[in-house]
């Protein structure tokens, strides 16, 4: 009896030791609530949506997934900077909302003070596409298309003050054209308009245009980025075409509050981590068009690179003059 007494106590040690040594990726007992700053359907919400489910499996929690679209991303980044900085609320969005929207809105709060990126986890990249029924096949056919018809031609973008809006104004300048700007709240709901031949030109990102292109539903103008991309490799880049100031890309991940504990962030920066090792995630970014991101970066390290990509879309706006339509 004594040794079965020990031979139990020594098992529960044993137990309680290697649950000690061994990786907690449970850094909450609480649901997740995964804000998204853009409607169902866009590029943002497919992004959260193909690691929300890993991430529930690591933390062994539910994930939700809520969509608050508007004011360029104002409402989301706001909601989350309203709930309890615990790690229960994080922002998943694409980098433009934080450096490139605030040069051109007022958001109401500080993108690189009030909101910490926790994770670096996929890019994507931006494309110019035109309607199914619009009169060029190439960027070069519809550059000439919107000269020989000044003041008729539109172009949409996701939102004011992002780079769907930037391509377009730099455009508008290098190439002397006079292209009006219609904002809409995300990329589902200006595609509809691009597909239904009442907007017939935008710049949009690669992941929600992907499977339009393969439906035939919109055209695939020219990439809108410093390299062709592999799926499109006869498609010219902006740059080739004499235009190299469109070269837009954005990295997707997730961010906090910037009042959340530092040794928490490391935690789900930890957790994040191991979500973007999965070969399922992998398999789900390939299939909606995201690059993964290989390089691993630290929390300090993503806030160097937030601040380089904000100065940059800062003279963007500076020099060519974008503001709010």
């Amino acid at each position: 009896m004594t040794n079965c007494i020990l031979l139990t106590r020594r098992s529960c040690v044993a137990a309680m030791i290697a649950a000690l040594a061994a990786p907690s990726f449970a850094y909450t007992d609480k649901p997740v609530k995964l804000v998204v700053p853009a409607p169902a359907g866009g590029t943002i919400d497919a992004f959260a949506r193909t690691f929300s489910d890993q991430l529930s499996q690591e933390i062994k929690q539910p994930v939700v997934v809520e969509n608050k679209p508007g004011a360029g991303g104002a409402i989301a980044a706001k909601y989350v900077l309203s709930q309890p900085a615990d790690g229960t609320t994080l922002l998943v969005t694409v980098t433009n909302i934080l450096t490139e929207v605030p040069h051109v809105l007022n958001v109401g709060y500080d993108p690189l003070k009030d909101i910490k990126p926790v994770a670096q986890m996929a890019r994507s990249v931006m494309v110019f596409i035109a309607s199914p029924k619009f009169p060029a096949n190439d960027a070069k056919e519809a550059i000439a298309y919107v000269k020989n018809h000044p003041g008729k031609v539109s172009f949409a973008s996701y939102s004011q003050g992002t780079a769907s809006q930037y391509a377009g104004a730099i455009l508008n300048k290098k190439a002397g054209l006079d292209m009006t700007h219609v904002p809409f709240p995300g990329s589902a709901p200006a595609l509809t308009q691009v597909m239904g031949d009442q907007i017939p030109l935008m710049f949009d990102g690669s992941v929600t245009s992907k499977p339009l292109v393969a439906a035939n539903k919109i055209k695939l103008l020219a990439i809108a980025y410093k390299a062709r991309l592999p799926e499109y490799p006869n498609v010219p880049t902006m740059a080739e075409l004499g235009y190299p100031d469109i070269d837009f890309s954005n990295w997707s991940g997730v961010f906090a509050s910037a009042k959340t504990p530092p040794a928490l962030l490391d935690k789900i920066h930890a957790v994040l981590a191991k979500v973007n090792e999965s070969p399922a995630v992998h398999q789900r970014y390939t299939s909606t068009g995201f690059e993964l991101i290989k390089e691993k970066r630290s929390r300090a390290q993503l806030e160097t690179d937030l601040h380089t990509e904000f100065e940059r879309n800062a003279e963007i706006v500076k020099s060519y003059g974008i503001k709010l339509n």
